[in-house]
């Protein structure tokens, strides 16, 4: 009996954004999980500048955190070329002596990217133009999902629960400085000021006051040039994974929820997320009613669909005494093995392994059947 032939998938992670650091502890932890028997994988990083270039599997063993610290991709001198067309899935290495050598044929390109120029739609497109399949949504649910002034208007008009908001952009702040004395009205304290386009809760603060709006915006207009104001919402803030169907199944959750809980941190900010920082506690599964778990995933099957993910999404949700308030929905979230979508998958029954598995096969199924 002949065996499976093993796949090529390209791993991709780093980036330009400020969640780099977090991208590349991603890749490794999938680096070390993925199954040998079945995948070969080609380690592609692209460093803060927006090179391209081959990593040794080497490399990323020593991307951890640890004491705080955040790894990053150097640039090697070389330089990943993608295919020149449609024609051919082989990618071809710019060594450092110049010479050209091929990497062989690439079966699926694995994005462990967060945040713009990897979450947002970009590489997507990159990837769409060669016909490269590729794990998570496409370039519009990319797009819409990492903005979150555009995917809170889809999902209200599609009558799913979200926060009351205002958005504002720093063209119009410099042209009415007076303006920021006004983004308050209508919502409700704490606020919560948000870039639009970030991702790791980087550029966010809370508000309890007034007087903390023009340091907030000065914050949040750092990561991006449009910047939220969302009232606060009274609730459990609860997480459901979300995984895409196959064939012409729908999409199907994990089937537990989890939890963040707050034992003296005002939010779930970077530090608490990624660096260990005291005051958040992660409760899994999270003790819910059966009535209240149908809601939840109710309303994120819906938004999946709504907002045209495909692939994988962690959803967040303000558990409400009135129900779900959709909060965001990531396309690619944080993936290390202590990450909540695939933690939440691990307490369902689906291992680390193989998510990873079943995210490739995904992509590569979906690709043949165009």
């Amino acid at each position: 009996m002949s065996s499976t032939p093993k796949r090529t998938v390209v791993l991709l992670f780093g980036g330009r954004s400020s969640e780099h650091g977090i991208s590349c502890v991603t890749a490794a932890g999938v680096l070390r999980s993925i199954d040998r028997t079945r995948f070969d994988v080609i380690p592609v990083g692209i460093t803060k500048q927006g090179a391209t270039v081959l990593m040794q599997e080497s490399d990323l063993e020593d991307y951890r955190l640890e004491a705080g610290a955040l790894p990053e991709v150097h640039d090697n001198g070389t330089r990943v070329l993608w295919p020149a067309s449609t024609a051919t899935r082989t990618l071809t290495v710019i060594e450092q002596s110049s010479a050209l050598r091929s990497l062989g044929h690439v079966d699926a390109v694995l994005p462990m990217l967060h945040g713009p120029y990897g979450e947002d739609g970009t590489v997507q497109g990159m990837l769409d133009l060669v016909d490269l399949p590729y794990v998570g949504s496409g370039v519009l649910g990319s797009a819409l999902c990492m903005d979150k002034h555009a995917v809170k208007t889809v999902l209200a008009d599609a009558g799913i629960a979200v926060a009351p908001w205002r958005t504002v952009t720093q063209s119009q702040i410099t042209r009415d400085p007076s303006l920021a004395e006004t983004l308050d009205e209508g919502l409700q304290y704490p606020l919560f000021v948000k870039p639009a386009r970030a991702g790791s809760s980087v550029g966010v603060s809370r508000v309890t006051d007034a007087s903390e709006i023009p340091a907030a915006l000065e914050l949040a207009f750092a990561e991006d040039r449009t910047v939220l104001i969302e009232s606060g919402v009274t609730g459990r803030e609860v997480e459901i994974a979300v995984l895409e169907g196959r064939g012409q199944d729908g999409p199907r959750t994990s089937s537990v929820i989890g939890e963040i809980v707050f034992t003296g941190r005002d939010f779930y900010d970077f530090e608490a997320k990624y660096l260990g920082a005291a005051g958040v506690e992660l409760e899994l599964p999270a003790r819910v009613t059966e009535g209240e778990f149908a809601s939840i995933r109710d309303a994120a099957v819906r938004a999946f669909e709504v907002t045209q993910c495909a692939g994988l999404a962690r959803i967040d949700f303000f558990l409400t005494a009135d129900g779900p308030v959709l909060n965001e929905i990531n396309t690619l979230p944080g993936f290390t093995p202590i990450s909540m979508y695939p933690r939440l998958w691990q307490e369902s029954g689906l291992g680390y392994t193989e998510l990873i598995t079943e995210l490739v096969e995904l992509a590569i199924e979906k690709s043949a059947a165009y």
